[in-house]
């Protein structure tokens, strides 16, 4: 059950690393680019869609690191997998009190000063999942010396 926990851990992590970068340095930035016509209108397609792309992952990513508590494999320590769920916690609370709430304003019109804030303060996820990546891709050899 260990190494199944850490195999969906590490894929879940890996893939939602690779979504924040591509929202960091793609898809936030053009949001610029749509236009005031149809802004709210796409902005709300992009909360319902986005939400299909990332809460299937995020909820497996937290199941996950959850589980590694109750089985966590030998050769990794218990402090990696509390950090990771540390982290977790910071994705979580920046994407719940930061990041939903200028997509929401954003929903109404573009806001250029909103649009600059979403983008500053995702650097908060863009980090703590990029940190999550790397602790994670760490704990495989860990786990395969065990």
């Amino acid at each position: 059950m260990a190494r199944w926990t850490l195999r969906i851990h590490l894929a879940a992590t890996l893939y939602l690393v690779g979504v924040i970068w591509f929202v960091q340095v793609v898809h936030y930035p053009l949001l610029t680019e749509v236009g005031e016509a149809g802004f709210a209108a796409y902005q709300k397609a992009n909360i319902r869609l986005a939400t299909w792309a990332v809460a299937p992952a995020m909820i497996a990513e937290g199941l996950a690191a959850a589980a590694l508590l109750r089985w966590r494999p030998a050769g990794i320590p218990a402090a990696w997998v509390w950090m990771g769920l540390l982290l977790l916690c910071v994705i979580w609370i920046s994407t719940f009190s930061l990041q939903f709430p200028s997509h929401q304003i954003l929903a109404k019109g573009f806001e250029a000063s909103v649009h600059r804030s979403l983008i500053l303060t995702n650097w908060i996820r863009t980090v703590a999942w990029s940190a999550r990546g790397i602790l994670s891709l760490a704990m495989i050899p860990r786990a395969q010396a065990s």
